[in-house]
């Protein structure tokens, strides 16, 4: 009788899975060893338990450093899951309320034809603000009146609630700068104190000094020759836009001063806040949020009327459908993704959460009290279901069913 080791890949998964979720870890040692994974972590809350904390691989391309138990990622848009907890946190507090104009409380926003876009269209990305004119160097968005002017004075792309288009930055800018003329802090600032601090955990919306660069993982990025190479998994249309400087797409991808998606491995970048784009945490602190937020966020303190509107059908834009960015059709409410006909998730139209550039997911399924995070430093090349992320999101489905 032949007896089999365990494989080099199982040797470097570590962390837990509750009885049931077996097939989960499985899955994740698969991707090693099927579908290229470099390093990455996955975590499951179910009803207020984390029933999967899993994470293994390398947090740097060379394979010389193990992803370690405290190894946190950027995530990329997976951020804004996480920063709209913080609105979610803001409108329960009576801050500001969704059909708000968002002038009345920052009148500098009033110019240029802006004095009627209200907090409901921004986070349904329908406000027309998804681009910018220029690059923004770290220096230019850690200086909040640069940064406040600038997106004050921006033209609109698109009449407010006539389209709908993924405000990939600037989303996360004006959402931080409402909290600012409502509240006094930044959006890192508030998601710091109201979100991470009560829920104890580990994501950073600007990293700060006192974590040090070898916690967090290198991501493995890619460029636009990878992207013209990939047009069986990502929209021909969604890469040539991206690829033309004068299109709306590009416009609204294109913000950062960089040469290369990889420098954002840079402490520079890291540390100044990006709340759409630059959060830095673990798996496990965004499943543990996602979890409070399927199970109608009490520990945050949201109000019931907050997280009916988490939970509401989205409301689409007055035209066309199709999102003005990316070219496929989505759909937003209360600054998250939910289930559309061109991207499915959880079990109905109540799941919301976002997906990241790369591969990273963070969602909320509140049919099954479900919190779920995926978080990989190899970034994928595809808009949305990464194979890597597919397969362990379905993995949990499956272990939930055969357990009801």
């Amino acid at each position: 009788m032949t007896v089999t080791g365990p494989t080099d890949e199982d040797l470097l998964i570590h962390g837990t899975v509750a009885p049931g979720f077996e097939r989960v870890r499985e899955v994740f040692a698969e991707n090693f060893r099927e579908r290229d994974e470099l390093g990455a972590a996955v975590a499951v809350s179910h009803d207020g338990d984390l029933v999967v904390d899993l994470w293994g691989g390398y947090r740097d391309v060379e394979r010389a450093h193990p992803w370690t138990e405290d190894t946190m990622v950027l995530v990329a848009s997976g951020t804004k899951g996480m920063a709209m907890a913080a609105v979610a946190v803001a409108l329960s507090r009576g801050l500001f309320a969704l059909d708000d104009r968002i002038a009345d409380h920052w009148p500098a926003f009033a110019q240029h034809g802006k004095g009627e876009v209200t907090v409901r269209q921004l986070l349904s990305h329908q406000a027309g603000l998804a681009t910018l004119d220029e690059r923004l160097t770290p220096e230019q968005i850690a200086d909040a009146e640069y940064l406040s002017a600038r997106l004050a004075e921006r033209e609109l792309d698109w009449e407010p609630g006539t389209r709908h288009g993924y405000h990939a930055f600037t989303l996360g800018w004006y959402a931080s700068e409402l909290l600012r003329h409502t509240d006094g802090r930044t959006l890192g600032q508030f998601f710091a104190d109201e979100v991470a601090a009560p829920l104890d955990l580990e994501f950073y919306i600007g990293l700060p000094e006192s974590v040090p660069d070898d916690r967090v993982a290198d991501l493995d990025a890619f460029g636009p020759l990878e992207m013209l190479r990939n047009l069986d998994t990502m929209p021909p249309r969604f890469v040539l836009s991206f690829l033309l400087p004068w299109t709306t797409t590009s416009k609204a991808l294109n913000v950062l001063a960089t040469s290369h998606p990889g420098d954002l491995n840079s402490r520079a970048f890291r540390s100044v806040e990006i709340p759409s784009a630059n959060g830095i945490g673990t798996a496990r602190s965004m499943a543990r949020l996602y979890g409070d937020l399927a199970t109608g966020g009490e520990a945050l303190g949201l109000d019931e009327a907050v997280f009916a509107e988490l939970t509401a059908p989205p409301v689409p834009p007055s035209g066309d459908p199709k999102d003005v960015v990316i070219k496929i059709e989505t759909a937003w409410a209360m600054g998250y993704s939910k289930p559309s006909a061109d991207f499915r998730f959880g079990t109905s139209e109540r799941a919301f959460g976002t997906p990241g550039a790369g591969g990273s997911f963070g969602f909320a399924d509140p049919d099954r009290g479900l919190g779920f995070a995926y978080t990989p430093n190899r970034m994928g090349l595809h808009i949305k279901d990464d194979p890597r992320e597919v397969a362990l999101r379905e993995a949990v489905y499956r272990c939930l069913d055969r357990q009801s």
